[in-house]
Formats: C-alpha cells, sequence, structure tokens
C-alpha cells in the first residue's frame, strides 16, 4: 500500500495507474480515491493516473486537525512534488474541484490543463443550507443515517432505485467509513467556507467545466459562473446523473475529459 510522508508527519494513500502524461484525479468530500475506480482501466491507456484518499479519509492518516480547502490542496500539491511531477493535468469532482481552483489560482505552474468537476466557485445561501443540514443529520443521529441521507443528494432518483442493495450495505458499513465524524464535521467546514469567486479570472490554465442538470449540491448555476469567470473556460452540461453524475454517464465523462486532456 502505497504511503506518502507529508511535511507534518501524515500519510497520504495513494495509487498510480497507467502511462502517459500525468493525471490527477481528485474526489469529493468523502475524499476516497475508490470513487474513481470504474474509470481507472480506460483513463490509464492514455494517462499516468494518480488517485488519493485526502487527509481524514479513506485509508490516509485521520488527522483531528482544522481542515481548509487550501490545506487539502497543499497536501495534495506535496504528493505531485514528492512524486516528481513538474506538471499535472487535474480533474478534480466537487470538493476536488475546489481544491483545483486553489491550486490554479495560487500555483498555476503545476497545472497543465484542468477538469471542474460538479463544483462551485463560492458558497451561497442554498449550499450552506444543505451542509448545514447534513451536519446535524450527522452530528445528532450518527454516520449510518448521514449516509442514507446523503446519497438522496448525491444520486439521481433513478440510480437510488436500481442500486438499493448497494446502498444499504454502504450504511451497514458506515461507521467504517466515517470512523471519526468530527473530521467529516470539520471538512464540512471547509468547504462551507470555500470562496475563490473573486479570483478566479487569476486562473490561466485551460479550463473545462462538468456537471449534470439536474445537481442538486451544485446546481448548474455554479457551473455556469465558473466558466464565465475562468478566462476561456468552457462547459460540458449533461442532462441528467445527478451530483454523482460519472456512476451513471462513466463513458460520456472519460470520452469528454479526455479529449479536452489530449488537445494540442
Amino acid at each position: 500500500m502505497p504511503q506518502f510522508r507529508l511535511r507534518d508527519g501524515a500519510e497520504l494513500y495513494y495509487e498510480t495507474h497507467g502511462k502517459g502524461p500525468p493525471l490527477f484525479l481528485v474526489a469529493g468530500l468523502g475524499g476516497d480515491g475508490r470513487f474513481w475506480a470504474p474509470h481507472l482501466e480506460e483513463l490509464s491507456r492514455h494517462f499516468t493516473v494518480t488517485v488519493h484518499d485526502h487527509r481524514g479519509t479513506g485509508r490516509s492518516t485521520l488527522s483531528r486537525i482544522s481542515y481548509s480547502v487550501a490545506q487539502m490542496a497543499d497536501d495534495a500539491l506535496q504528493l505531485i512534488e514528492g512524486l516528481g511531477y513538474d506538471k499535472v493535468h487535474w480533474c478534480g469532482h466537487s470538493t476536488g474541484g475546489a481544491m483545483g481552483q486553489v491550486v490554479a489560482i495560487e500555483h498555476g505552474h503545476r497545472l497543465d490543463r484542468l477538469v471542474l468537476s460538479a463544483t462551485w466557485g463560492k458558497t451561497d445561501a442554498y449550499f450552506r443550507r444543505l451542509f448545514e443540514s447534513r451536519s446535524l443529520v450527522l452530528r445528532e443521529l450518527g454516520p449510518a443515517a448521514y449516509t442514507r441521507s446523503s446519497a438522496l443528494a448525491l444520486h439521481m432518483p433513478s440510480w437510488i432505485r436500481d442500486h438499493d442493495a448497494e446502498l444499504v450495505a454502504l450504511e451497514a458499513k458506515a461507521n467504517e467509513t466515517i470512523p471519526i465524524p468530527e473530521i467529516v464535521l470539520s471538512r464540512i467546514a471547509a468547504i462551507t467556507a470555500h470562496d475563490q469567486r473573486d479570483r478566479l479570472a487569476a486562473v490561466r490554465a485551460p479550463t473545462l467545466a462538468i456537471c449534470a442538470r439536474d445537481d442538486v449540491v451544485t446546481p448548474l448555476y455554479f457551473t455556469e459562473e465558473l466558466v464565465r469567470l475562468i478566462p476561456g473556460a468552457r462547459a460540458h452540461v449533461l442532462e441528467n446523473g445527478g451530483h454523482f453524475y460519472p456512476n451513471v454517464h462513466g463513458a460520456e465523462f472519460r470520452r469528454v475529459m479526455t479529449s479536452f486532456l489530449l488537445e494540442s
């Protein structure tokens, strides 16, 4: 199990697959690199793909710190440097996209191309209320209730209809996937504080923003704003798929992203 030691001694679990230009796939709030598992075989035909578990999640160190998007981005930058990459393509989903904005603005020389998947530039009242509710469920009712209720926001209804047994299994393992609820609550506080809207004009990496029209976690208007504020950015909008649209439309997600990253 490859582990990368950060400056403060915490460790990040990571995996590298394939050959070609380096591509970092960065997961969302759950932070678990296994989010990208269905895509690794295909993407590793074109890229050297790195996935990692964020600090505080999965197989990485469960640090009890005050989390921030900048800290999450810095952890990933340390991994990029540690693996010897001067530049990488970055595809960040949701929280991973928020991290990608920080990297693009503050360390733009590290990025070749940027894919922002189902993400946002600045929190608004809707986003804040949604995550206040999710935090309350975790705090008051525990991991199983949090996992159960979160699924209703993350997935499109027909996906839930067809994957009920899979969700039941996730709920049964919720205490394993959320071993320290306080860490998740700190990470939620970090993402609700995210605000790069006034700095997005500084992004210089060619940028593609992808989302689904029916996403209720990061609604379409967030992607529209990112494309409006990032110079030269363009969007690809799927008609449905929810927040976890890569689970529903994986082939289209990979096709659109690969085409963009391999443009000359």
